[in-house]
């Protein structure tokens, strides 16, 4: 809807009204502004993805116990729909078959006993939470899992798919397409657009079992030193200072930081001379 409601423009031959007829929209959704978070829900909203980042495995209902024992009256209800914000759902062991996604758009699991053995092979997209002062916005990055190389990443402020095409477009245009991109099997990832964004081309597209923890364990691993190291020691007050931080950020974990699990080299220094 928002893409559509960004087609109406001002113009001399066409009023808005008449515009918004056209599209079938209603004309008083262009001037409609959601109303943010009470500074209180922000607040357990940053709670939240704090234990999350311990405790991945709790559900809403254990969140909502750990939260009254910091000494929040919540209820089930409000936890539920501030994760759902959020996009923070619990990993537990084993399928979930019973709360898939559109079928026709769901894709198998590729990495499962796969040997990663080179730059371009594989790269994982998710997207996470990130809490300012005031408000919070989404974090899309793509890594390259062989070499842990950020290949890509934006910040956005809705979880819309265009944001996930938009940084694969750039990722693309910079490295070339790798030879499989795993996701989760959220809506963006779920859909037509993602989909077609890579029919014809040499790209597999590979997708997380429901619930599985083992299977995104780069894309958390990337979380948690993104929020661990620069996001909670660092608050934001607003999108600008949070971007140029993370332009900060990404470039350090890239070119300067060493990494154990690529025997202590940088992500850019492995990725550089391999490609």
């Amino acid at each position: 809807m928002s893409e559509i409601r960004s087609f109406i423009k001002p113009t001399k031959q066409l009023s808005m009204r008449k515009q918004c007829e056209l599209l079938e929209i209603c004309r008083s959704s262009l001037f409609y502004k959601p109303k943010g978070e009470s500074e209180e829900n922000l607040l357990i909203m940053r709670k939240i993805d704090e234990h999350h980042l311990d405790q991945p495995t709790y559900g809403v209902l254990q969140m909502e116990d750990y939260l009254r024992s910091e000494g929040y009256q919540i209820n089930e209800k409000r936890v539920r729909r501030l994760m759902r914000k959020m996009a923070i759902y619990p990993i537990y062991p084993g399928p979930n078959l019973s709360k898939l996604g559109k079928a026709e758009y769901i894709r198998p699991y590729l990495l499962r006993h796969l040997n990663i053995e080179r730059v371009n092979q594989v790269w994982e997209i998710d997207i996470t939470y990130i809490p300012m002062q005031k408000g919070f916005l989404y974090l899309t990055a793509i890594i390259d899992v062989y070499s842990r190389f950020v290949v890509g990443w934006e910040l956005s402020n809705s979880l819309e798919a265009e944001t996930c095409i938009n940084v694969m477009k750039t990722a693309v245009s910079k490295y070339g397409y790798p030879e499989i991109i795993n996701s989760d099997q959220g809506s963006q990832f779920t859909s037509a657009k993602w989909i077609d964004f890579f029919e014809g081309t040499s790209t597999r597209i590979s997708m997380d079992g429901k619930g599985r923890a083992l299977d995104n364990i780069y894309k958390e691993r990337l979380w948690r030193t993104v929020k661990r190291d620069y996001v909670y020691l660092h608050p934001s007050l607003d999108g600008n200072e949070l971007f140029k931080g993370l332009k900060n950020f990404f470039e350090n974990y890239n070119y300067r930081k060493t990494h154990q699990g690529i025997n202590r080299k940088t992500p850019a220094s492995l990725y550089e001379m391999a490609s």
